[in-house]
């Protein structure tokens, strides 16, 4: 028994990028410092850990968006609650796109999200923050 899917994940982020704002990374790039901008990385923490991460910017894991943005959840996070334009980035600008959709259809305003993701955004000379190393300390 297979499972035949009615949908397959390309058609789902393709349908949820006409539906949301994009943008790409070199405009994405000018919006660093701007300190009405807060840029939120939906990635895995080792991703972040080990690739580095927008400089300033705030950690939501994908899972827990939809939970950290509504003010009635138990996890609610009140950053998401601040006049900020809110740009959130993955990977690649898969998981963002989905993301930015569901947050949209949640009422979730002043978003948008990075075309392709943190890989974009280092390709076009993005500043990127390293995690600091905790191995050597205490030791």
């Amino acid at each position: 028994m297979s499972n035949e899917l009615k949908i397959h994940a390309a058609e789902l982020v393709a349908n949820a990028r006409r539906l949301i704002e994009e943008i790409d990374a070199v405009d994405a790039i000018k919006l660093l410092g701007n300190p009405g901008t807060l840029f939120v990385d939906l990635r895995d923490v080792r991703e972040r850990q080990k690739l580095g991460y927008i400089p300033g910017s705030f950690h939501c894991p994908r899972g827990m968006a939809e939970f950290w943005v509504d003010p009635e959840s138990p996890y609610y996070k009140d950053i998401f609650g601040q006049d900020f334009k809110f740009v959130f980035y993955c990977g690649s600008g898969w998981r963002s796109s989905l993301t930015l959709e569901t947050l949209q259809k949640m009422g979730f305003k002043n978003a948008a999200h990075v075309t392709d993701g943190f890989t974009s955004w280092v390709k076009a000379g993005g500043a990127v923050e390293k995690a600091k190393s905790t191995a050597a300390q205490g030791s």
